[in-house]
């Protein structure tokens, strides 16, 4: 008996565990709220010991100084999908009707992958758009150390009202397989959401209008007591419901429902974004994601005029941040190339916001908005989830793509 317990204990409590330091000594940090000079931070192990301008090292500790370089937070990535890829590589029916489950999963890792060199090393997945519960398998293979990628918060299949979704267009007695889950009415509607939380889903996705409208339009798909529902139901499991929404009245019953973010955001009005305000949602607009599919279209960018979709939403855009409306940092990237997710950040400034405010975006105010535990700032006791770029993205946005190092749960992955 106290052989076999000797054994367990070697094997499931190493009893001289070495400690690994690390101190960084950068030009500039950017701790997710305020930009510091001269600071200095020391990992140990996977999480941030200290921060500061003069830190105590121990003996053991590796210094590594990386001179005109900007020390941040991991990037948060607030929509993405990765079981996607590029719409003008394959069309969106196509990847969900013709596109194997094992061709999806393969190129998923690929994508995150990519992601994660990236600098971005927590992702919000948000539907896996006709490929079941392969998010999760995919959250489950990263965080066993099977691939490497960002730490993910997923949604798995999405929620959507019968009838709204697609792929559409087939003859009325072919059934083909939805990019998400159709349910309605009370107890469909409160099954299906216990469902996917069972199933390993971390945030409820719905879609609160789609283009189902009689003339294709964008129209608004659950009532509002339905939306109620879902999120009274979600929250009593401690998780949050996000909505896809661009039309006034999608947006209207999806923040009067309590959903916390509103995805896309493209027909918000001043009554709208008021709303928002005072209900403490926030947007996350997607803005890369529009654009990429008007250039998809044909729209030969920097040679000819915006198109009126990109007009209209530079005009919702500054109005959301006229509002005081609290802005997330997310691409819907999948619409467009995995690992080229500062494209989003890119638009944000070029669409009016100070690049400085976008770094917190991308950072605390996602990690807040999404309530991601110990992530999302450069501070004493958070996990070292840790990107450093050349130069400094506070002034010049781009430099976001420079990438030197990418720490993970205080692992360099990238160097």
């Amino acid at each position: 008996m106290n052989k076999l317990f000797l054994i367990f204990s070697l094997f499931s409590f190493p009893l001289f565990a070495q400690e690994k330091y690390t101190l960084l000594r950068p030009a500039r940090v950017f701790d997710g709220e305020i930009m510091h000079e001269n600071w200095q931070v020391l990992l140990k192990n996977q999480r941030i010991e200290g921060v500061g301008e003069k830190l105590t090292v121990q003996p053991n500790t590796e210094i590594i100084d990386i001179p005109n370089a900007t020390l941040l937070p991991g990037l948060i990535e607030g929509h993405s999908h990765l079981l996607l890829h590029p719409y003008n590589e394959t069309t969106w029916d196509d990847q969900v009707l013709k596109e194997s489950r094992a061709e999806r999963i393969a190129r998923a890792t690929v994508h995150a992958r990519k992601t994660l060199l990236a600098g971005f090393t927590s992702v919000r997945d948000l539907g896996t758009e006709g490929a079941d519960y392969d998010d999760v398998g995919l959250k489950t293979a990263i965080e066993k150390g099977i691939i490497i990628g960002p730490r993910l918060f997923v949604a798995g299949r999405a929620l959507v009202a019968s009838g709204s979704y697609g792929p559409k267009g087939f003859h009325s007695e072919v059934t083909v397989p939805q990019g998400a889950e159709e349910a309605d009415g009370v107890d469909n509607l409160t099954k299906s959401v216990r469902t996917q939380i069972g199933k390993g889903a971390d945030v409820v996705k719905i879609y609160a209008d789609y283009r189902w409208g009689l003339m294709k339009d964008a129209q608004p798909t659950f009532l509002q007591e339905e939306i109620e529902l879902m999120v009274k139901v979600a929250q009593s499991s401690g998780r949050q419901v996000v909505a896809h929404a661009s039309t006034p009245e999608g947006m209207r019953r999806a923040i009067v429902g309590g959903v916390s973010t509103i995805e896309h955001g493209d027909g918000g009005t001043p009554e709208i974004f008021k709303l928002m305000k005072e209900k403490g949602v926030c947007l996350c607009p997607t803005l890369a994601a529009g654009d990429a599919v008007s250039q998809y279209r044909g729209w030969k960018k920097g040679k000819e005029a915006e198109p009126e979709r990109i007009q209209e939403k530079r005009k919702s855009f500054k109005l959301a941040m006229e509002s005081g409306v609290k802005i997330c940092m997310g691409g819907d990237v999948g619409v467009f190339a995995h690992g080229d997710n500062a494209r989003e950040m890119e638009l944000m400034v070029d669409y009016g916001m100070k690049p400085f405010d976008v770094l917190k975006s991308a950072t605390s105010i996602n990690a807040e908005s999404f309530k991601l535990k110990d992530l999302g700032k450069i501070k004493k006791g958070f996990l070292a989830d840790i990107l450093v770029v050349e130069g400094n993205p506070a002034e010049q946005i781009g430099d976001i793509r420079k990438v030197k190092m990418v720490f993970k749960d205080g692992i360099l992955v990238k160097k």
